[in-house]
């Protein structure tokens, strides 16, 4: 991942208090944990696009990032109280990073409609007996210090109906990047990597594939100190490592049909250790096979699920790793294989953007999720509503 920064110079003082109006602060921390994207956002008219106003992301103090990194990958448990008092310091943490952007981008915090604010995720199950999905951060937290109504607590309503929870941003690819002469994907290179898939002619579907930078940054973390890849240069620096990448390959959930989703609970480090079953690989090879792991269940999932694809369009951290797109452009011979930027849309902020978006549609009584999309029973309203 690489130092987020997109301000857009543009008269912000023209929201309406109290009502849904033109202004929404976006908030997520991703599965990376690598930091809290900030996005204002400028709705134009009932059904106006969003357009980015700044961007901004603002990280987490390290201690409180190292407990999360922590919880991803399995390696600790939480007590009641341990469980409570993270969502409160996450939500402090959001409440901080909504004032900074609001006071960087000099918007008074009455200007804002609503703050959508996604949370951390901590847990991922959105399948068995008892479903569920766990992002936290306080949102009366977040409401009580910013001053700013807040619509959080987006995925759970979708999996209550029968969905996933997630992928919750393709209504706003659909938006913002469908066209009518080409079928196209947006692919979010996160932690996990995802699809949206957008045919000329027909219904939007969109999933998970695995891993996208998750299990690189964290394997680039252990061995080196460094929090990501720049450019891929660790993973560059090694050897794909065939037997190792056939046994990360072969994993049930890659065979698994769409919708499906996952997270940092299911792909993590302790699941590479048990694939590596002891083997003295070089930490570099492990790095390159990680990245190679990544490319090939990508571009697999998009031959099987829409194999006329003409343009994959990335957005999320991994656009900056040229190693990565690089290796995504070989293997996807004949499609074109650009950043959100291409398209006028700052790649770093397209995440951020969506939970401005979802707040606003919730707040105007519509749906925010594609049924589609994440095998709901059928489109929801979406989030609960916390007042300042």
């Amino acid at each position: 991942m690489a130092e987020k920064l997109s301000v857009h110079a543009m008269p912000i003082h023209d929201a309406q208090p109290g009502t849904p109006g033109s202004l929404y602060l976006g908030l997520i921390s991703g599965t990376s944990a690598d930091g809290i994207d900030a996005a204002l956002v400028r709705f134009a008219g009932e059904d106006g696009l969003p357009q980015l106003v700044f961007g901004r992301t603002y990280p987490w103090e390290p201690a409180l990032r190292a407990r999360l990194v922590e919880l991803g990958q399995k390696s600790a448990l939480l007590t009641l109280d341990d469980l409570g008092e993270l969502d409160v310091r996450i939500g402090r943490a959001f409440a901080q990073a909504a004032g900074a952007a609001l006071a960087d981008s000099g918007t008074p915090a009455d200007a804002v409609a609503a703050i959508g604010s996604h949370g951390q995720t901590l847990r991922h199950r959105p399948q068995g007996e008892f479903p569920y999905t766990l992002q936290l951060g306080d949102p009366s937290t977040i409401a009580e210090r910013s001053g700013v109504r807040v619509v959080a607590d987006f995925r759970r309503r979708d999996v209550a109906a029968g969905g996933h929870g997630a992928p919750l941003v393709p209504a706003l690819h659909a938006a913002l990047l469908h066209d009518a002469r080409e079928d196209r994907a947006v692919l979010n290179l996160g932690g996990i990597a995802n699809f949206t898939l957008l045919p000329a002619r027909g219904e939007v579907r969109g999933f998970d594939t695995g891993p996208a930078n998750g299990l690189m940054d964290a394997w680039c973390l252990r061995h080196t100190g460094a929090g990501f890849d720049r450019d891929g240069a660790f993973a560059t620096s090694g050897r794909v490592d065939e037997a190792l990448l056939a046994r990360l390959l072969d994993e049930a959930w890659f065979a698994l049909p769409p919708p499906k989703s996952t997270g940092r609970d299911q792909f993590h480090l302790d699941w590479v250790e048990a694939k590596l079953a002891g083997d003295e690989a070089a930490a570099a090879d492990v790095q390159a096979t990680l990245l190679a792991l990544s490319v090939q269940t990508i571009a697999a999932a998009l031959r099987a699920a829409q194999p006329g694809t003409a343009r994959v369009i990335a957005c999320g951290g991994g656009v900056h790793n040229s190693a990565l797109m690089g290796a995504l452009a070989d293997a996807l011979p004949g499609i074109v294989v650009e950043s959100t930027a291409a398209h006028g849309i700052d790649p770093d902020f397209v995440e951020a953007m969506a939970f401005a978006w979802m707040a606003r549609e919730t707040l105007l009584g519509r749906p925010g999720n594609v049924a589609s999309v994440t095998g709901a029973q059928g489109a929801r309203v979406l989030g609960g509503v916390y007042s300042a």
